[in-house]
């Protein structure tokens, strides 16, 4: 009988509540696979889940059989067909403001302020979907409006993940994120962060905006966790795309 292994596996540590060891082993096997992964051996399958080989092995003979997973000619195994033809279910199941306004609409009610989506369009932003503060003391923009790409932390945020160049660009990326201050609005604060889909690019920007007077130092953790929310319901996986760390 093989010896124990003294490290939890990735599905002993992230099990379900209630659930199956054999499926949460069998998930964790899947989500192995990473950004720019093709196929792995099964060795790094063992190492990235930290499960027996003869255990990874038997996963991916069940896995094969639901062609979750396909064996390559030289070896490897790779994801399957199934996954792009679920993936594509799942994508079809919803609109992008179907996933976004219930997380804008509960960040404004734990904040009580607005907050709006942004996305590219041609040499400026456009704001696809608002929810307003209830607040009388608030920047009056509505869905529709085209906003410049170089004012307002949206903007920025958009700006940084296109490539733009300049320090201010180069700290967005490493931060994920960027607060501003009468950036687009003299006493006007933006907290923008990206919203990544499943093949890691980034789709839109959230953001926040308020008053310099009623800005909370835990509305910044708020608006990313917002943000990573969003990003990961519509595919992204917080491993394979670059969320920095909250707190």
């Amino acid at each position: 009988m093989p010896r124990k292994s003294s490290s939890p596996s990735i599905a002993d540590e992230l099990a379900a509540p209630g659930g199956a060891a054999a499926v949460d082993r069998a998930i964790s096997l899947l989500a192995a696979f990473k950004h720019g992964d093709k196929a792995l051996s099964v060795t790094e399958l063992a190492e990235r889940t930290r499960l027996y080989k003869s255990t990874v092995l038997r996963l991916l003979a069940s896995l094969a059989h639901g062609r979750l997973v396909q064996k390559t000619p030289d070896g490897l195994w790779a994801l399957g067909a199934e996954v792009a033809r679920l993936a594509g279910i799942y994508s079809a199941s919803f609109s992008l403001e179907d996933v976004l306004m219930p997380e804008m609409r509960a960040l404004v009610e734990r904040t009580q302020e607005s907050v709006a989506f942004h996305v590219r369009q041609g040499d400026q932003r456009l704001v696809l979907l608002r929810v307003d503060s209830p607040q009388l003391l608030r920047d009056h923009v509505r869905a529709g409006d085209l906003l410049p790409m170089n004012r307002g932390a949206g903007g920025r945020v958009l700006m940084a993940y296109a490539g733009a160049k300049g320090r201010i660009y180069d700290q967005v990326r490493t931060d994920g994120y960027v607060m501003l201050s009468s950036d687009r609005i003299p006493g006007l604060v933006g907290i923008s962060a990206p919203v990544w889909n499943a093949d890691g690019q980034v789709v839109g920007a959230l953001t926040l905006t308020a008053p310099e007077q009623r800005v909370k130092a835990h509305f910044v953790d708020e608006l990313r966790a917002s943000a990573q929310r969003v990003s990961e319901l519509l595919g992204a996986n917080a491993t394979q795309t670059p969320f920095s760390p909250i707190g």
